[in-house]
């Protein structure tokens, strides 16, 4: 994922594929992070805090890491929840 400044630091031009930008546009919508998707235009979010930023490089990951690096951030998750009890 690429993204610069468009003149604030909220807004961001997101590097992702034609065919992935439509399906990661609707889950940032459901995710209530403003976002535009235009036709023949790259995707533009903004971030507004932490969250939106953690939940948008968690549906980048969605579309663009391999199956393995997937696998693994689940795994890595379980351990940390089960090392605690």
């Amino acid at each position: 994922m690429k993204s610069f400044s468009l003149g604030t630091d909220r807004k961001h031009v997101i590097d992702i594929s034609w065919a992935d930008r439509w399906q990661v546009y609707q889950r940032l919508q459901e995710l209530d992070i403003v976002c535009v998707c235009e036709t023949n235009q790259p995707l533009i979010v903004e971030i507004h805090n932490s969250t939106a930023a953690i939940q948008l490089w968690s549906v980048i990951q969605q579309f663009t890491a391999s199956r393995q690096d997937l696998i693994g951030n689940l795994e890595n998750c379980w351990r940390c929840r089960y090392q605690k009890f």
